[in-house]
């Protein structure tokens, strides 16, 4: 098991995207740099990135370079969504989750974010959210 939002789940999910060479068309034809700040965390506050480029698609610690969108939201809200204990739209809409950046560009990578969708959930059937 790793602990979310840990160095290690964060190369869990850079392994997973590896392994998918797939996903490299679908991060180059959807370009975007996505920063998530997670707050109150029990290791303190957490940033981490998404990556999508024509080289290919990777997590890592620290902030997107270039950076297109930068998420911010609590650990409660960030284990919930990820458990399916909150829902991510209604967190948007109830500003539990903060959206900076180019909103135009994040909703154009939607195919991305649905390819990502497996990558997530293998990494979660390992992961702790405690």
């Amino acid at each position: 098991m790793v602990r979310y939002l840990s160095l290690e789940w964060i190369d869990a999910l850079s392994r997973e995207v590896a392994a998918r060479p797939a996903l490299a068309a679908v991060g180059a034809a959807n370009s975007i740099g996505v920063t998530q700040v997670v707050t109150d965390g029990p290791e303190g506050d957490v940033v981490y990135h998404l990556q999508a480029t024509a080289e290919g698609v990777s997590f890592g610690a620290g902030p997107a370079e270039p950076e297109d969108v930068r998420m911010e939201q609590s650990w409660e809200t960030a284990a919930g969504v990820a458990t399916g204990t909150v829902n991510a739209q209604e967190a948007f809409v109830t500003g539990r989750i903060l959206l900076r950046g180019d909103q135009a560009k994040l909703m154009a990578a939607q195919p991305l974010f649905g390819a990502l969708a497996e990558v997530f959930a293998a990494v979660g059937a390992e992961t702790d959210y405690a």
